[in-house]
């Protein structure tokens, strides 16, 4: 059977964090000679105002409940582009590869015969905590990291997260996407063992202007996020890790707007 003949290629670009000056420079490259974009919904507005003026720019974005595009559609849109587009860019906030379905829309397009590269960023759960002066890994303190989403999908390869293993195997942990659930996911972490006096921070639009946090413990943070009204998105972290945050945040970086 004979492959579809498409004129373009298909970049699943990563926009990082928030900050523009996170960006990398292939990701500004091609926004800049991009003939389509298909943008995520935590994009920040001055990664979107890099994308070349002529483009055609299509909102993709998916927040919780509020889906502009089916999953689906968005690949098939992707797949539909490239056949009469040489440069079209799925621009996605983070890393494509890192909670970001880059491999389930990657594994599409090459299934279709589509060209397609990914251009990685720097994910939110490394930046977000390094903006508010907590460093993932500390000599003193964590040797191990681990990378969780608190938002599983409905029928995927495991019912749930292990959280046991998870709160007994590393010293950190960082949660994408969790406090919808944050409830059930201290406990869990609780129940396995981990002090509730252990220190956790919530960070919200860590790497922009807008930048909220909350530092707590396992035995506080979920009553601190309710008398607060603190709502997604937002990145947590949970470790001792979280202690350094008083000495290291007065050396906050410049975030550029």
């Amino acid at each position: 059977m004979n492959q579809p003949n498409y004129l373009g290629k298909v970049y699943l670009v990563g926009a990082g964090p928030g900050d523009p000056g996170l960006f990398t420079l292939k990701g500004k490259t091609l926004l800049e000679h991009a003939d389509v974009v298909i943008y995520d919904a935590l994009v920040s507005a001055p990664i979107l105002a890099m994308i070349n003026p002529k483009a055609e720019k299509i909102n993709g974005g998916k927040r919780r409940g509020r889906h502009s595009l089916p999953q689906e559609q968005t690949t098939q849109l992707l797949i539909e582009k490239a056949k009469t587009n040489a440069v079209v860019v799925r621009l996605k906030g983070g890393d494509p590869f890192v909670f970001g379905r880059g491999g389930e829309e990657m594994e599409d397009l090459i299934r279709a015969g589509v060209s397609v590269e990914v251009v990685p960023g720097i994910t939110s759960g490394i930046a977000a905590p390094a903006y508010v002066g907590i460093p993932l890994t500390h000599r003193q303190y964590s040797s191990s990291v681990t990378f969780v989403t608190g938002h599983e999908a409905v029928g995927k390869y495991r019912p749930q997260v292990n959280w046991q293993a998870i709160a007994q195997g590393s010293e950190t942990i960082v949660i994408y996407m969790g406090v919808h659930n944050l409830g059930n996911i201290v406990a869990q972490v609780i129940a396995a063992g981990r002090s509730p006096d252990t220190p956790v921070a919530l960070i919200r639009w860590g790497t922009t202007p807008q930048q909220d946090y909350l530092i707590g413990t396992l035995d506080t943070i979920v009553q601190q996020v309710d008398a607060t009204g603190f709502e997604a998105p937002a990145i947590a972290v949970i470790g001792d890790v979280v202690n350094l945050q008083q000495i290291l945040s007065s050396c906050k970086p410049v975030i550029l707007s």
